[in-house]
């Protein structure tokens, strides 16, 4: 029997990079993700790609409708879509705000009840939660974000509870530092929101940090990701929890083992030190 996965934010980074470690594992992989023009190189790898909108209820029942008339099961749903726009709480509209809830929790939380009832009905099933090391300790500028990723952490281990008497894993992927456009879309999102406000100085140094740190030796390629998510759906007994990817175990021990008052500092210090070096490596005093 094939085995079918949905994968959401499948047009780059981990979202595309899950979808071809998955073909390659032998599943009937849709990928599905807004920009069906870049997810063209995963249709020629043999995905099924297919448009999906996080904000519309009736794309995400779409989906899922597709998937029960043409694959008749779901046995792996990767909710890797999700978007950080940064900026100090003050500066954030809150109009923004609640697009980062619409599409990090609320979406991901509707299409996990369109997918529960195929998984109830096969009696299994694994929902994949890509959150991030960011939904368990905070940076300065990313309240919204990190809002968002500390309510999947939280959501997930209510469902994990509901689930298991179904025979339904609930699995988090907790990533660290990425090489993926994520950082210079939040980087350009807080330069926008705070670049230039009262917060400006602080801000523009963290931005430069969001901004460099792709291109520093820390990110881990995507793959990283994908390798774990294909662990975690071959498992019989899968993890609660995998961290993966650049820093990720650091981050966690620190904020594990740090007061609050210590991570704080050593986060500010991450902020400001990194940002401000990396502002200086570019001929920028800002």
């Amino acid at each position: 029997m094939t085995k079918t996965a949905l994968v959401t934010g499948a047009s780059s980074g981990i979202g595309e990079a899950t979808v071809r470690r998955l073909l390659r594992d032998g599943f009937r992989v849709y990928a599905a993700a807004r920009r069906l023009d870049r997810m063209a190189p995963l249709e020629a790898a043999g995905a099924r790609v297919i448009a999906l909108d996080l904000t519309d209820d009736a794309s995400m029942v779409g989906v899922i409708d597709r998937i029960a008339a043409e694959a008749g099961r779901l046995d792996v749903l990767v909710n890797n879509a999700g978007y950080g726009a940064y900026g100090a709480l003050e500066d954030v509209d809150l109009a923004e705000g609640r697009r980062q809830f619409e599409v990090n929790v609320f979406g991901l939380a509707r299409l996990c009840q369109l997918a529960l009832p195929m998984m109830r009905r096969q009696g299994s099933g694994k929902l994949v939660n890509v959150t991030s090391i960011g939904g368990k300790g905070g940076e300065p500028f990313g309240s919204w974000y990190h809002a968002t990723k500390f309510a999947v952490e939280g959501m997930s281990d209510c469902i994990r509870m509901e689930l298991a008497p179904l025979g339904i894993d609930v699995i988090v992927i907790e990533p660290g530092a990425i090489r993926t456009e994520w950082g210079g879309i939040a980087r350009d999102s807080l330069l926008n929101a705070s670049g230039h406000s009262a917060y400006g100085p602080w801000a523009r140094r963290h931005a430069w940090m969001l901004g460099s740190a792709t291109e520093s030796r820390l990110p881990s390629p995507p793959e990283v990701v994908a390798n774990t998510i294909a662990k975690a759906v071959a498992a019989s007994r899968p993890r609660i929890r995998y961290a993966t990817g650049g820093g990720a175990r650091f981050f966690l021990f620190l904020r594990r083992v740090l007061s609050d008052r210590l991570f704080d500092r050593f986060m500010w210090w991450v902020s400001q030190r990194a940002g401000g070096s990396a502002q200086m490596a570019a001929g920028n005093n800002a």
